[in-house]
């Protein structure tokens, strides 16, 4: 695996990111009847709102998952806890398998993971059965986009809110050295509030790399979830 990164071209990508989020595995993501048309909308907006960014993550050149960080003082987060100097906010989409995982082992049998792929449902969104086709792929999708995070000097601490009864995730995002925070209420969804501190991933980096099982998958379906259209443009913020 080799993740590279790329700012997102609301345009030239809509077609890719339709793709993945008209998907049921991707239900969470709230675009499910979205035309093309819409996804350029929505990630131009995004695109251009100066505390909302995308990026598109490449495995080998290609396109593997959709990354977004964002100022959680310029959300709906900014209403439920007490902002830092120093906190971003990070979603995570992972593509499907007729992507990157399809082109390495076109033979998958797509639900290889509990929740991986369609049908799955909004509370185990979004591996696209890396579990079954790639070992670890996602905790390498993860510990990749907070390296990145936190290569970034004024980066103190990442800031998630997955669904509070979404354990699977609630597991990865432990492994890697978030800290639970409670559940807080946000117009879409109870979510556990969740912080990682950059002593906290390096922690959580070296454990990973030491242990014995790092070569393999741990059972979770890991995405972090991104609000719905409705969220999405509450007082033109998206978290």
């Amino acid at each position: 695996m080799s993740f590279t990164f790329r700012c997102l071209d609301a345009a030239a990508d809509a077609p890719l990111l339709h793709s993945w989020v008209t998907r049921p595995y991707a239900s969470f993501w709230g675009m499910l009847s979205s035309t093309v048309q819409d996804v350029v909308e929505e990630y131009s907006t995004i695109q251009s709102s100066g505390h909302h960014h995308a990026l598109l993550g490449l495995d080998d050149g290609v396109p593997a998952f959709l990354m977004e960080e964002y100022l959680p003082g310029s959300s709906p987060l900014a209403a439920v806890y007490a902002v830092q100097s120093g906190d971003i906010g990070m979603h995570l989409l992972v593509a499907p398998p007729s992507g990157v995982m399809a082109r390495l082992m076109p033979g998958a049998v797509p639900g290889a993971v509990a929740g991986a792929m369609p049908g799955a449902g909004p509370e185990f969104p979004a591996e696209a059965a890396a579990g079954g086709v790639r070992p670890g792929f996602t905790t390498a999708v993860m510990e990749a986009v907070l390296d990145r995070l936190f290569q970034k000097p004024c980066v103190e601490r990442v800031v998630v809110e997955p669904g509070a009864r979404n354990s699977k995730i609630h597991a990865l995002n432990e492994r890697l050295g978030f800290q639970p925070a409670g559940v807080v209420t946000l117009p879409d969804k109870e979510a556990l509030l969740s912080f990682c501190t950059r002593a906290d991933f390096h922690a959580a980096r070296s454990a990973i790399s030491q242990s014995p099982s790092s070569q393999f998958p741990i059972p979770q379906a890991p995405t972090h979830e991104s609000p719905t259209p409705r969220e999405r443009h509450y007082d033109h913020h998206r978290p």
